[in-house]
């Protein structure tokens, strides 16, 4: 039964609440606060602040315009309450935090001091589980009519909670970010910067350790939307491998409704992509359809108005994934009221199990006030999944006590605990038993991976045994080595940390700043190592280091002894888990034969290893590690076990089976060159050595390419194969000795450390990339090559006068060129003179006058646009070009560059190289990062080319299947053994395109530039002359001069 008021407490009441409002200072208002305060503790929490209308009283009070005593009166009871009840009267007085947080923007400082003291007061009660109480009061603070003190206010006591119940208010989020969003645009500055501070307070709470780096940003953009296209693409290229709950989707759901807001259709393609992405990791259907409301309208939009039909497709999977993961298309249809419907009726039952629990304890009638506010408290400890007896104690017996007492109340705790514990192994999946492989286990965890825009694996297991090899399977851009680099930066949900498990990766990365470090002090620049330096120095003999290579700098290695630097740190590192990506890459065949002895001599050390290298699986793996529709299913055996498990995946063994193909353009017609054995590249005597070098790099290389030439460039680790290629290609200038090559021949050249063609250009797609590179016609890319650099003397040449017809003149630049019988002759315009003045002159007689480079650039200008005006420089062109190097669309045209794996960099700078239609392809280590069906296709692809190809590569299987003639450099000195290949004599005759598609698709004519021949000439002549005797309209080639 409910107690009753005493008459002269009462008429004591009434006489303090009337001193409380009518005093004439702020201190009989306190003193009077303070006796009200302990009338109703004498009485009882529960019987005074209920039953003499203490709290009615005061709400009038607080809204009494005309009396500032009286409104000031109304904040100190509740201070002097908060101080002499403490937690019993908080179910009472946290409902009173609005009529506080109302009087911080009244016209009365001491109002609005009184109004502060109460509110930091009443803040001080309530437990981590009242948030879901608090939220709904502090945002309903927050409305466009309320005084911008009383926002600021409100927005620092959200901002607040977070200090103490930070899992709470992230669980409120959802709630909680798109009131403060709207905030941060307030009219006045105060409550935009509140806004934006309290934003940051309470996103802080988000766990998710993929999104934290980024929250700044997504704060950001919704301060400003101009950052929301960057912002975009920079979650685009984020890793997510945790589950995304409800907080991650409210902080990004302002991002992605702006973004479908925007005007540029990567932007809006992207933020689609996301949306897609993202829904696939979340696992609960109720935080997945919340968010349906604000994101669908845009993304109908853009199926519905949208020209590309690309776009539509994407927008209309994100759309298809937002309603499947929310529970279907029914939802996306539910109104306010059928949602907040189904929310009061979760709360009755919890209300409901609450009362009949107190009466099976044998606890009497406890007020409808209490029941609410322990229903919320156990809402947000089951939603949360927090299940300890002590946080249900807290949330109940406190509260409950002073109705049923103190023994009863604790009684509640536990059938209620054990009640909401059986609901929730209800809702949990039951997690399925595998056959387990037997010894000490290291990791054993479940995970979801995405890349950018594409989702990589999806809830799946992860189990790693010490002592086993495991070999990571899978195509190219399936997220191998994105799968390691989350391990090895700690962000794989479930894997063992950093001081439970010593995990090492070993990576192609030598940072820049360390390039001037001698290889000691490179290993010993980690404090660690130095405590061990006897033992550094002898790992590091031990892999090949003598005292001559410890001294040497790590930027003049070879990219094979690199990665011996890198596995010898590992080695230091004393690992139980060793993470390799590529490890064989740069490596000759001896040394990738000692990495296999190490490894398998290792009986406590777990491997887990990406390699494309077969032979190398086939010798060190205990067990296969393979991608299959986004999980990870573990094959016990080595590569060629797996591969009769699943006959499919042969593509991994051998090249001949692979499926992917690429295609690489035809070159183009070289004037002069009648056949495909006649020398177009040639080096005569070259010597070579780097600045600063005491020993020559190489010594007296002779050698020569055609458009048949198959090479394989073989050699140990250093001996100087990649110093020639370069001297080739002119990224190096010989220092003796002749580098010719065809006047018009294009040179495509993929150098042994590819990324760094791309490195300043990671926010570019790789689409936009080749356009810029290739915007004027000439490859922007040989403008920075060693060839293209003038010497003093050739710039001094350059300003010397020449005596022409008489007369002195200064050398300007060529304009021009034509064919003089087996040379050119160069159109030359000089130095303030008009074009009239213009002559024309030799290649010989130029390169006397020291004007050899001059030539060349000329030369390659002019081979660079006849490469270009094979296809036009347009978004389709160039997609159509990567796709045909085995870079899909997604990826070429829609994916910034930074996102993109190792080996679809490989194929941007592949398809960068090719975009010319090179006569020669180079390639330095080609088969780094590609996997083994990209290696088969990049094989068939050289195949199949009608120019010269030159490879060095120590992957013996990949070239001794493509390239018959083999140049072996030692120690600076090249040998050349095996043939050309095989080929019937083939009669070259140029072959000029018929039409050509300009960047808007119009397609014309192409005007023969082809000097006719007399028989031509005779027989053009008799058919114009036919019309003309017919009456017949000539045609604009008729027209034409012979």
């Amino acid at each position: 039964m409910a107690a009753k008021a005493d008459p002269k407490t009462a008429t004591l009441v009434g006489d303090l609440l009337n001193t409380l409002t009518t005093a004439a200072t702020s201190d009989e208002r306190r003193t009077a606060a303070k006796d009200l305060a302990g009338i109703v503790k004498t009485a009882g929490a529960r019987v005074g602040l209920t039953q003499y209308g203490i709290l009615d009283a005061l709400k009038t009070a607080s809204e009494h315009k005309k009396s500032a005593g009286a409104r000031e009166g109304s904040v100190l009871a509740i201070t002097a309450f908060v101080e002499a009840l403490g937690h019993t009267a908080e179910a009472y007085l946290v409902c009173q935090l609005p009529l506080v947080i109302e009087l911080f923007g009244d016209k009365d400082k001491d109002v609005r001091a009184a109004a502060e003291e109460a509110g930091d007061a009443l803040f001080k009660l309530p437990g981590r589980f009242s948030v879901r109480v608090l939220v709904p009061l502090l945002l309903s603070q927050l409305t466009n009519e309320k005084k911008w003190q009383t926002k600021v206010a409100a927005l620092k006591y959200l901002g607040r909670m977070s200090e103490h119940s930070a899992s709470q208010v992230c669980a409120c989020l959802p709630e909680i970010l798109p009131v403060v969003s709207t905030c941060m645009w307030d009219t006045k500055p105060e409550v935009q910067v509140a806004a934006k501070e309290a934003m940051t307070q309470v996103t802080g709470t988000i766990d998710n350790i993929d999104i934290i780096p980024f929250l700044p940003s997504l704060i950001g953009c919704i301060a400003d939307p101009d950052e929301v296209p960057e912002c975009v693409f920079k979650l685009a290229a984020t890793t997510f491998v945790t589950e995304v709950q409800a907080p991650t989707l409210a902080i990004m759901g302002p991002l992605l409704t702006r973004g479908l807001s925007e005007r540029k259709p990567a932007v809006l393609r992207q933020t689609c992509v996301i949306i897609d992405n993202m829904c696939k990791l979340v696992e609960n259907p109720a935080e997945a359809h919340q968010f349906l409301p604000p994101l669908l309208p845009g993304i109908e939009r853009i199926i519905d108005v949208q020209a590309d039909p690309e776009l539509r497709a994407v927008a209309a999977r994100a759309k298809a994934t937002l309603i499947r993961v929310g529970g279907g298309a029914d939802v996306a249809t539910e109104d306010p009221e059928t949602v907040a419907k189904r929310k009061a009726d979760a709360h009755q039952e919890v209300l409901d199990t609450l009362k009949k629990t107190i009466k099976d304890v044998g606890g009497g009638e406890v007020d409808a006030q209490t029941l609410e506010y322990v229903a919320a408290h156990i809402e947000a400890m089951y939603d949360t999944r927090i299940f300890n007896t002590p946080d249900w104690h807290g949330a109940t017996v406190a509260f409950i006590a002073p109705f049923v007492g103190e023994e009863k109340a604790k009684a509640l705790a536990k059938p209620l605990l054990a009640h909401y514990q059986a609901l929730d192994k209800l809702r949990q999946k039951d997690a399925k038993q595998e056959d387990l492989e037997e010894g000490e286990e290291l990791c054993n965890c479940e995970f979801s991976l995405a890349y950018g825009g594409m989702i990589l694996l999806n809830n799946t297991k992860l189990r790693l045994v010490r002592g086993q090899r495991y070999g990571l399977c899978g195509p190219n851009g399936v997220g191998k080595s994105t799968l390691m680099r989350a391990i090895a930066n700690g962000q794989l949900e479930g894997f063992p940390p950093a001081d439970e498990l010593k995990t090492v990766f070993v990576e192609h990365t030598l940072q820049a700043e360390d390039a001037d470090l001698s290889v000691l002090d490179f290993v010993l620049a980690d404090p660690k190592m130095m405590e061990k330096k006897d033992e550094v120095v002898n790992i590091l003999k031990s892999v090949g280091f003598n005292e001559e290579r410890l001294a040497q700098a790590v930027g003049s290695l070879s990219g094979g002894w690199k990665m011996k630097l890198e596995l010898a740190r590992a080695m230091l590192e004393n690992a139980d888990i060793l993470l390799l990506d590529e490890p064989t890459n740069h490596l000759d065949v001896t040394n990738v034969q000692w990495l296999v002895d190490y490894l398998t001599n290792l009986p406590n050390v777990t491997s887990m290893i990406v390699s494309h290298d077969s032979k190398f699986l086939d010798n060190v793996c205990t067990n296969i590690i393979h991608y299959e529709n986004r999980k990870l299913k573990t094959y016990r055996g080595n590569l060629s076990k797996f591969v009769e498990q699943r006959p499919e995946a042969k593509s991994y063994y051998e090249l001949s089976a692979a499926t992917v193909k690429f295609k690489f353009p035809e070159p183009g017609f070289l004037e002069g060159i009648k056949s495909k054995d006649k020398a177009i590249l040639k080096m005569i005597g070259v010597n070579f050595t780097y600045p600063g070098g005491t020993k020559p790099t190489l010594t007296g290389i002779s050698l020569q390419c055609s458009l048949n030439s198959r090479v394989a460039v073989i050699g140990p680790n250093g001996a100087g194969k990649s110093t020639m290629i370069k001297l080739l290609t002119g990224e190096l200038v010989a220092e003796s000795g002749d580098v010719w090559k065809h006047p018009n021949l294009r040179v495509a050249y993929v150098a042994q450390h590819a990324f760094h063609h791309v490195e300043q250009h990671l926010d570019k797609t790789p689409n936009e990339y080749i356009r810029w590179r290739y915007q004027y016609g000439e490859d922007k890319e040989s403008l920075i090559k060693a060839a293209r650099q003038l010497t003093p003397e050739e710039e001094a040449a350059l300003i010397k006068p020449i005596t022409i017809e008489g007369e002195k003149r200064l050398f300007e630049e060529i304009m021009g060129r034509r064919k003089a019988k087996r040379s050119y002759e160069y159109e030359v315009k000089w130095m303030n003179r008009p074009h009239d003045d213009n002559t024309w002159h030799s290649r010989d007689r130029l390169e006397d006058w020291g004007f050899e480079k001059m030539v060349q650039w000329f030369d390659e200008k002019e081979a660079a646009k006849e490469g270009m005006y094979a296809r036009p420089l347009t978004q389709k062109g160039v997609e159509q070009h990567l796709n045909d190097v085995g870079l899909q669309p997604e990826f070429a045209t829609h994916s910034r560059i930074r996102g993109l794996s190792g080996g679809q960099k490989v194929k941007v700078v592949l398809g960068a190289a090719m975009w010319n239609n090179p006569h020669m392809l180079v390639l330095d280590e080609p088969t780094n990062y590609l996997d083994r069906d990209s290696l088969g296709a990049l094989a068939g692809a050289i195949q199949d080319f009608g120019g010269g190809v030159v490879i060095i590569s120590h992957n013996r299987e990949f070239t001794g299947a493509i390239c018959p003639e083999v140049w072996n450099v030692d120690a600076g000195r090249l040998s050349i053994t095996g043939a050309k290949r095989d080929m019937p004599i083939e009669k070259i005759e140029m072959k000029e395109a018929e039409t050509v598609t300009d960047a808007f698709g119009n397609v014309s004519k192409v005007k023969s530039k082809r000097k006719l021949t007399r028989k031509e000439l005779k027989a053009k002549e008799k058919r114009r002359a036919l019309k003309v005797k017919n009456g017949e309209p000539l045609s604009e080639s008729d027209e034409d001069d012979f």
